[in-house]
């Protein structure tokens, strides 16, 4: 709890120091790439029936969303006195931004990651190696992102004195969930700007993004969620589906939707996905979710496959199979869509996931 604390009030003193925010500004824009372009996908949206629309986070810097968040976080632990950064990933590309940015500002950098996602994510575990990161594997459980998170924890509140936890995702203790909101917030106020100006002043009718923990989502919904209008989508993967199948319950530091069984033990989470792997997600989703204003269904691996298929082919643009997972949505419900304008939040670039489809696609292509 003190080291919580006292990020919480080094967090508060940077969000409001003008300073801080114009270094993190400039480095999002120099460094990162931003802002990230909204795409029109013509093709696509006269194969669906339904005008969609891409913010393109798959073309920041390290390839995802990520970055936003890992150099707000890095800059603050600068600012904390840390010399340390230490994550968890899933994927790797958490890892891969945390990794970047601590090579950009000095800092040493040890990243978790389940033995299993190591595996099939051979290609970020050198990226990271190579940005001279350590990566150490999560041999507990699932061997998956849960357990990544686990022994993340546990190093941090061992260290804390030197390092900064630098969490992935919209999770955890507070104040975790709203710093990482906060820091992704920009993709929603870009996001809300774009649409205006292509579509008249106008919004979009459905905004859609996928949810694991749900730090793209919450910061592509944090443009929208003022507007009645627009129909928020967070879509989470069917063996991992905390909102549609879980219960409220608690697990690293927050009150969520949870997977679990009959005594309350976390339940393992499943998808093709390794960002997706986690059982349970962010409070303020769990929140949105109980108010009614956004609502979280789930897509099968098989729909996700297609998904991935179907906007490189259409688009020429490979996803992420984490942004799949919203595609896959939009395609299933194309006729209930039908005419109208959804933006969906690519927050991630498929580069990562080509050595694993080439396995699932083996037969096909």
């Amino acid at each position: 709890m003190p080291a919580l604390f006292e990020l919480e009030a080094a967090f508060a003193e940077a969000w409001a120091d003008g300073s801080f925010r114009a270094e993190l500004d400039g480095l999002l824009r120099d460094y990162a790439g931003r802002p990230s372009p909204l795409t029109e996908c013509h093709r696509l949206s006269e194969e669906l029936g339904v005008r969609v629309l891409l913010k393109r986070e798959d073309l920041n810097h390290t390839g995802s969303h990520k970055i936003n968040n890992v150099l707000g976080q890095a800059l603050l632990a600068k600012r904390m006195g840390k010399a340390r950064l230490v994550a968890e990933t899933g994927a790797g590309q958490h890892g891969v931004a945390t990794a970047t940015a601590a090579a950009l500002m000095g800092l040493r950098c040890e990243v978790y990651m389940g033995e299993v996602d190591m595996a099939r994510q051979e290609l970020n575990v050198f990226r990271m190696r190579l940005l001279g990161a350590v990566v150490r594997p999560a041999t507990s459980g699932s061997r998956t992102l849960k357990d990544a998170v686990n022994d993340a924890m546990r190093d941090w509140v061992a260290t804390v004195g030197d390092s900064h936890y630098c969490l992935g995702s919209v999770m955890g203790p507070h104040p975790y969930p709203w710093m990482v909101r906060e820091f992704h917030r920009v993709i929603g106020s870009e996001s809300a700007v774009q649409c205006r100006s292509l579509l008249d002043g106008a919004s979009p009718e459905v905004v859609v993004a996928c949810v694991g923990g749900g730090s793209n989502a919450a910061g592509i919904f944090s443009g929208f969620s003022e507007d009645p209008n627009v129909e928020l989508v967070g879509v989470e993967p069917a063996g991992g589906a905390a909102v549609g199948h879980g219960a409220p319950g608690i697990v690293h530091g927050m009150l969520s939707y949870l997977l679990q069984d009959e005594w309350g033990q976390v339940a393992e989470a499943h998808s093709i996905s390794a960002g997706l792997d986690y059982p349970g997600v962010g409070p303020e989703h769990s929140h949105l979710a109980d108010s009614g204003r956004a609502v979280y269904p789930s897509v099968t691996d098989a729909e996700v496959v297609e998904a991935f298929v179907l906007l490189s082919r259409t688009e020429g643009i490979i996803p992420a199979l984490e942004s799949a997972h919203a595609l896959a949505w939009v395609s299933r419900e194309r006729a209930t869509l039908a005419g109208s304008t959804v933006l969906v939040n690519l927050s991630g670039r498929g580069d990562k996931d080509v050595a694993q489809m080439m396995d699932v696609l083996a037969d096909r292509l």
